[in-house]
């Protein structure tokens, strides 16, 4: 019988290697710090000559494929790991797996023998090689987010700073304005200490009147020069104080906002900006029109929720335009806020890091605003956006210049590539059709090397992109993303390259109303000729495949398949065009608080709220318990025990649950109001990273099925179009005829 008291548990092996690993960290830890920096340095040179190794080794088609289903089953094992390291070994496993493919493709894929081949051959190596460098750069940025925390402010108040508030606005609505106002004023923060001022360039004598009304200081300038930097340095000239927190015209923030961000400030002196979170409790047209509002990351979530986090970690977070503070001194130095490109912000952001100043991010939402309501508005915005970073690409691009590290110049550099996306996109939508069509060969190698090298390299990024970013972005959402605005970023962006000071700075209109469901022809050209071009390829080669293939079956169902993949996602493009209606003027925020009804009897009734708006607010009854439409009610809600009361109508009963919608509150009443709803510090950042987690093939499906509604709303809107086409046509041919009768 053998005893196996004697042999040593796996547990107590496993104790015994960390002690071992523990002793010899604290050994190295107490050698000079040159002798660790050779170390380091001999580390990462071995580790980049294996690399090296495994990614040039020629490997014939079985032990490719032997090699990547190894990894792959490595990857899939350890992804069921929680913690940092498992991101970092799946980086690793996929950058193997891309970079043996690129290897492979550009050393034995790129014989090609006719002009066709080499068009449309080197057109697509060029966007596997951009979509290489994006996804290299955005491993970099999102490996090790920093996850910073706010500091407490241990001083009392009376030794705070002197903060400025900058609310800049143009064009908006005075209704959307004073919400972030009214939000401004109940931060808390000494009130001798905050200065809350209105940036007016549009010159309103309304704006004014109000700001007089509840104290506000109101700023004008006679032009309107450089826009909305042209409007914060003018009002930089006339404000003192220590530091300068900005806001957008829709982004309301909360009571904590100051004291969950200033902390940092007094503990690093080199700080000179710091960033939230820009959330949005309205949905945006891609949440709106597909019906996917906090059940699906919208497309800001991966940079606020991630990116700018791992841009934390290498000192170089963006400044965003708004939710942000800025300390004056360093912002003064760098000449204020930047006026050469139309992303002032990003552009501001880079200049102070140049300067050797800090900045930070915050992953903590300290304030929400509204999505921009419309297809055409969104585009519009996001031109810009991409316009602003090639200007700076352009005139003041991160790899050159001094006052960078390695590491932030690459953050924005990746930051700048990104919105080159276009043409690459584009090209990815297209490929498959050069096959199909004209018989081109984009890949000179056969059908079955190609998925050996491409399915790793595919699987991989997939895989990893998922364990990384599931919280904040789902699969195959970025394809749509990018595909609905590839093609009307692409000129811009290509224009500013050659001529970086073409264009002006568009305001991004937010709030109203679309009043009628309809079809974006206009807006839907692109991906509509995408998914017919996809659609003819895909029943080109079904035919081509049904008359027998005088190439190879492999890789003509490569392509075909290809194909598919496109036509989900152009379809899906499709479906967003399709505009549902806003008839709610005011977007409204979900919130379950405590509630008392004063009916004009005097009975009192306790209640939950549902949600809220800056106009009304929708709540919940006990059960048994109704109030009738129409009735006029004292609406309390608390804060420390003391009630505010607001006077409201019943506009909506339906047993327990009610509509409410106040009567003509004065200001005092609207900013008590802000102040208990709009202003509470976790009515944002409850909701904030905790939607489903993301799956591959969850997504997928669900990104299919949405395509799915786009052929259909494509189906109806050609046959409403074909039915008003004829309706004209009917009314032309009846006043004809009457005219000749006549």
């Amino acid at each position: 019988m053998i005893n196996t008291s004697e042999e040593p548990s796996s547990a107590t092996e496993s104790n015994r290697t960390q002690r071992l690993a523990r002793s010899f960290s604290d050994r190295i830890e107490q050698w000079p710090p040159g002798l660790r920096r050779m170390l380091g340095v001999g580390v990462a040179l071995l580790c980049a000559v294996l690399g090296i190794f495994v990614i040039i080794a020629p490997f014939d088609f079985y032990a490719q494929c032997t090699f990547a289903l190894s990894c792959f089953i490595v990857a899939l094992i350890v992804r069921k790991i929680p913690g940092r390291l498992t991101v970092l070994i799946l980086i690793a496993l996929s950058l193997t797996a891309s970079l043996r493919y690129m290897y492979w493709r550009v050393t034995s894929t790129l014989d090609f023998e006719s002009w066709l081949d080499i068009a449309f051959g080197y057109g697509l190596v060029l966007a596997e090689l951009y979509a290489l460098a994006v996804l290299i750069f955005g491993y970099l940025q999102t490996a090790w987010p920093l996850r910073r925390q706010p500091v407490l402010l241990k001083a009392p108040p009376s030794e705070w700073p002197v903060v400025d508030v900058f609310i800049p606005t143009y064009n908006e609505a005075l209704e959307i304005v004073k919400l972030t106002i009214f939000a401004a004023q109940a931060m808390d923060w000494p009130k001798d200490k905050l200065r809350v001022h209105v940036l007016d360039d549009g010159n309103r004598q309304d704006f004014r009147e109000f700001c007089e009304q509840i104290n506000v200081n109101y700023i004008a300038r006679d032009n309107n020069r450089f826009a909305k930097a042209g409007n914060l340095n003018e009002a930089l000239k006339v404000t003192s104080g220590e530091y300068v927190a900005f806001f957008d015209a829709d982004h309301v923030p909360t009571r904590s906002f100051l004291q969950i961000s200033i902390g940092w400030f007094l503990k690093d002196p080199k700080l000179s900006m710091l960033q939230t979170p820009h959330f949005f409790f309205s949905p945006d047209p891609f949440e709106k029109n597909l019906n996917t509002f906090r059940s699906v990351p919208n497309e800001g979530e991966l940079f606020y929720g991630l990116v700018q986090d791992g841009n934390d970690l290498w000192n170089a977070t963006f400044f965003c335009g708004s939710c942000a503070v800025l300390r004056r001194g360093p912002l003064m130095e760098v000449g204020g806020v930047a006026v050469e490109t139309v992303t002032e912000d990003a552009h501001t952001a880079l200049k102070l890091n140049r300067a050797g100043y800090n900045t930070a991010y915050l992953a903590i939402p300290q304030a929400a605003g509204l999505a921009t309501e419309s297809l055409s508005r969104h585009i519009n915005q996001r031109i810009r956006w991409a316009r602003g970073m090639a200007q700076i690409f352009r005139t003041d691009n991160p790899l050159f210049g001094k006052g960078l590290k390695l590491g932030q110049r690459l953050c924005y550099l990746n930051a700048m590539l990104h919105f080159f996306y276009g043409l690459p996109r584009l090209v990815f939508l297209t490929a498959p059709l050069a096959y199909l069509f004209f018989g081109a060969q984009i890949f000179h190698a056969s059908g079955l090397m190609i998925m050996a090298y491409a399915l790793p390299h595919i699987f991989h990024a997939s895989l990893t992109n998922s364990a990384i970013q599931g919280r904040f972005r789902h699969s195959f959402w970025n394809e749509v993303y990018e595909t609905v605005l590839a093609w009307y970023i692409m000129g811009p962006v290509l224009t500013a390259l050659v001529r970086p000071k073409f264009g002006g700075f568009n305001v991004t209109n937010k709030g109203g109303i679309i009043d009628q469901t309809y079809f974006d022809w206009k807006l839907a050209r692109p991906y509509i000729v995408l998914l017919a071009l996809n659609l003819a390829g895909m029943i080109f080669g079904l035919v081509q495949l049904a008359l027998g293939h005088e190439g190879s079956v492999i890789t003509l169902l490569i392509n075909l398949v290809w194909t598919v993949y496109n036509l989900i996602i152009t379809s899906a493009a499709v479906a967003v065009a399709s505009e549902t209606r806003q008839i709610r003027s005011e977007p409204r925020v979900a919130a379950e608080l405590p509630a008392l009804l004063t009916l004009a009897d005097g009975r009192v009734i306790e209640g939950v709220t549902q949600d809220f708006s800056q106009k009304g607010m929708g709540m919940r009854l006990p059960e048994g318990v109704s109030v009738p439409q129409g009735a006029r009610v004292q609406l309390s809600l608390f804060k420390d025990n003391h009630p505010s009361v607001f006077p409201a109508n019943i506009v909506f009963s339906r047993g327990s649950l009610l509509g409410l919608q106040f009567d003509q509150l004065s200001l005092r009443q609207q900013s008590e109001w802000v102040r208990l709803t709009f202003s509470r510090a976790d009515t944002w950042a409850s909701t904030w990273g905790h939607g489903q987690i993301d799956t591959p093939v969850v997504a997928l499906r669900a990104v299919t099925r949405i395509g799915g509604r786009g052929l259909y709303a494509l189906f109806q809107a050609t046959l409403m179009e074909a039915r008003n086409l004829i309706q004209r046509r009917r009314v032309a041919s009846s006043t004809l005829e009457n005219v000749t009768d006549k």
